[in-house]
């Protein structure tokens, strides 16, 4: 097709209102493949990167062990929302601790505000992962009636120019249907590489992020088991009580004896 030269024949032939069409289309095609490019190199880099931090992650139990090394995970989606947790339980430790046997914990109210934390940078690396995936939808659904549009308009004008010259011959209304399908095969040409894109970036997005849930369920329960304050609540009077009493500086069993 392209040796024969077929598509600049039929650029040439196209009408004004064709080559309009066309060239939207190229725009949105550079659009496309800008969008297909980088979110390419994201997505590549965000698993490479997944990879190593959750590697690094399983090696320990302790959720702060990564945080203490200074460990780094550049592009890791993962690594994003382990950051946002760790630095809300820390804000929690140093503004609101509650102390247990020499160790400092947070409590169950302290734990949500860390949840959260954790929900909204899950949130923000999902959007991250799927900004610039409308530019591919478009280009999939709007490309082939892009240059449908042109097609047609291309079309009607070259039946108008025939009945106007009372001339239907094949000579005369070829290259007119040339210019006018050039449209349509530049639309297709422009969404055919966008779906497939489109349909493969969607797949790991998704994956991606059921990877970024699991981690977040995971992450939060080895918080609440480590750094969560799970005594019962009598326990938790009884010692708030016993705090109460060491600081006024009262003898607790002679304080009992007068109560009795």
């Amino acid at each position: 097709m392209f040796a024969s030269g077929a598509l600049q024949f039929a650029f040439e032939k196209a009408t004004l209102e064709g080559k309009i069409t066309i060239g939207a289309l190229i725009i949105v095609s550079l659009f496309s493949w800008s969008v297909i490019i980088t979110k390419i190199i994201q997505l590549v880099k965000a698993s490479r990167a997944a990879k190593k931090f959750f590697a690094a992650y399983h090696e320990t139990r302790e959720p702060l062990d990564l945080h203490r090394k200074q460990a780094n995970f550049d592009g890791a989606p993962a690594y994003e929302l382990y950051a946002a947790g760790v630095e809300e339980l820390q804000f929690q430790i140093t503004k609101h601790p509650v102390v247990v046997k020499g160790e400092s914990k947070i409590t169950q109210a302290s734990f949500d505000s860390v949840r959260v934390a954790l929900e909204e940078a899950a949130m923000r690396e999902s959007l991250s992962l799927e900004k610039g995936m409308i530019v591919l939808s478009t280009a999939v659904a709007g490309g082939p009636f892009i240059g449908l549009l042109g097609t047609v308009w291309g079309v009607m004008e070259t039946f108008s120019g025939i009945a106007r010259a009372n001339s239907a011959s094949l000579t005369a209304m070829a290259p007119g249907v040339a210019g006018a399908l050039i449209a349509t095969v530049i639309g297709l040409l422009v969404a055919i590489p966008a779906m497939f894109a489109y349909n493969f970036m969607v797949t790991k997005i998704r994956a991606i992020t059921q990877e970024l849930d699991a981690f977040a369920i995971r992450f939060a329960t080895q918080i609440e088991h480590s750094y969560v304050d799970a005594r019962p609540l009598g326990e938790e009077i009884s010692e708030a009580v016993n705090r109460a009493i060491r600081k006024d500086g009262f003898d607790a069993p002679a304080l009992q004896a007068s109560n009795i």
